[in-house]
């Protein structure tokens, strides 16, 4: 990196990052982005992975090979644990290695994750749907639970692994309900002997009174109605009060509550910005509301703060959505007023939202979509939402992968993706169990362990013993039994 040149620190991998680093390719900067993951993920496609259309590959290209032709940015792997704007430096670390990066302009698009509404033991029994780690969790239960039903020896074991429970009534909640029900109904139903999938129960849950509050009541009731005919269960209303292993406590509005047993629960209620927002709040004055988000100035700055953008989900401005295009045009604004101060250009208006239009599916060959005051639903709004993700999943071959995995899996009835592991399912609760994490499983590079060194030299005399006596049965042409010819 050129010292002297403007350095850009960019927080994040997801649709505010990866859209800020690419906006600044002409700018004469050097870009830093900080990510804890290795890939940029198209979170709206995950659902799709947890119930095995499409692999996790397929929307989650590596970010080195993304930005790999732009000769002005790098990439650097951790989480950021620290922001100290009066030095200009972030600090990340991974596996225990920390990296301090200086800026001097900083990007932060550490987008949100799921929020248990103060409840986080919920997530032990029911994963929400941020990563791909949580993706190939949810995959693993619910391919998993059909199994485990085939080998089940009472109606009661089958109902409860049978029943699926989905936690939340937005576009995440009802896609992953209605893909559940056609797995059920559709895709698995010759798979099994034992057992029938079409007698699964997939319920969505909600405490709000409608579906899909963000797209107005008349789509949100076309809605519920399209996810009942298709066999799930929606109840309104109702609020998860608790959950183990087994099943789920509801509250309804009467204040009755019920127990619903099923193994395999969904949490796609509510998110909470990251933890980052605090940080900066704390150093700049910033105001945070009730989801963590960080009020920001109207061209995405912090008060007190003009080198400091803060984009996507983590904002709290004009009462913006929390979706991918809020933090894509945020991103690409923040990078113009950076590149246009380098150059000494004038500064911009304040940042203004286009928006152009929410969807979101239903099942095979059914959506629903909101563009402006046109309201769509079924087969057009289904091919709209097709065009639409294909356009922003980034990479030829990743259009060109998913189109293919789509034709199989929706003309067909097919789902080319349904490897599941115990490890999908019981890592994540083994990691949990570490005091540091994965950090743990991995030693201190500055610690000599005498013992290891001793065991691993035995090791290599081993090896080396075994491999001579290989090479001297073969030259001796001892190996195999020898049989004398008959006379």
């Amino acid at each position: 990196m050129t010292e002297n040149k403007h350095q850009v620190v960019v927080i994040g991998s997801g649709f505010g990052g990866l859209f800020g680093t690419k906006a600044l390719r002409r700018a004469d900067v050097e870009v830093t982005m900080i990510a804890k993951t290795t890939h940029h993920l198209f979170q709206p496609l995950l659902y799709q992975v947890a119930t095995g259309i499409l692999s996790q590959g397929e929307i989650a290209p590596p970010t080195r090979e993304i930005l790999a032709d732009q000769r002005n940015a790098r990439v650097i792997l951790g989480e950021v644990s620290r922001i100290d704007m009066e030095r200009r430096v972030v600090t990340s670390q991974v596996l225990g290695r920390v990296t301090e990066t200086p800026y001097d302009s900083l990007i932060v698009a550490a987008g949100a994750g799921q929020s248990y509404f103060g409840n986080d033991h919920f997530a032990e029994h029911a994963p929400g749907m941020k990563s791909i780690d949580d993706a190939l969790e949810l995959r693993g239960r619910i391919f998993g639970a059909f199994e485990l039903a085939e080998l089940a020896e009472t109606e009661e074991e089958i109902e409860r692994l049978l029943t699926f429970v989905v936690v939340g009534a937005g576009p995440t909640g009802v896609e992953m309900a209605g893909q559940i029900a056609e797995l059920a109904h559709r895709t698995l139903r010759k798979d099994f002997r034992s057992i029938n999938t079409r007698a699964a129960k997939v319920i969505l849950l909600d405490a709000a009174g409608q579906v899909l509050p963000p797209f107005g009541a008349k789509l949100g009731e076309k809605t519920r109605q399209s996810l009942e005919k298709r066999g799930v269960t929606v109840r309104l209303g109702e609020m998860v009060t608790d959950l183990d292993e087994y099943g789920i406590v509801v509250k309804r509005k009467d204040g009755s509550s019920e127990r619903i047993e099923a193994v395999t629960k969904v949490w796609a209620a509510g998110v909470q910005a990251s933890p980052l927002a605090k940080t900066l709040a704390e150093q700049s004055g910033a105001p945070l509301d009730r989801a963590g988000r960080i009020g920001v100035n109207p061209d995405l700055t912090l008060p007190g703060h003009p080198e400091v953008f803060v984009v996507g989900d983590m904002i709290s401005l004009d009462n913006l959505p929390g979706v991918a295009q809020v933090a894509i045009q945020g991103a690409k604004y923040a990078a113009k007023e950076i590149k246009g101060r380098v150059e000494g250009s004038p500064p911009q208006k304040p940042f203004k939202y286009f928006d152009k239009g929410s969807m979101a599916t239903i099942s095979r060959f059914s959506a629903v979509a909101l563009v402006g005051k046109i309201r769509i639903t079924g087969f057009i709004a289904w091919l709209m939402w097709l065009a639409v993700h294909l356009v922003y999943l980034t990479g030829f071959k990743n259009r060109l992968s998913a189109l293919g995995h789509w034709f199989v899996s929706f003309l067909g009835s097919g789902r080319s993706e349904r490897v599941a592991t115990e490890q999908q399912i019981f890592g994540r609760l083994a990691l949990d169990r570490l005091d540091h994490g994965a950090a743990d499983l991995v030693s201190n590079p500055g610690v000599y362990d005498a013992t290891r060194a001793m065991i691993e030299e035995t090791r290599r005399a081993e090896l080396v013993e075994r491999a001579l006596e290989e090479a001297r049965l073969t030259d001796a042409g001892e190996r195999g039994l020898k049989v004398d010819a008959a006379p």
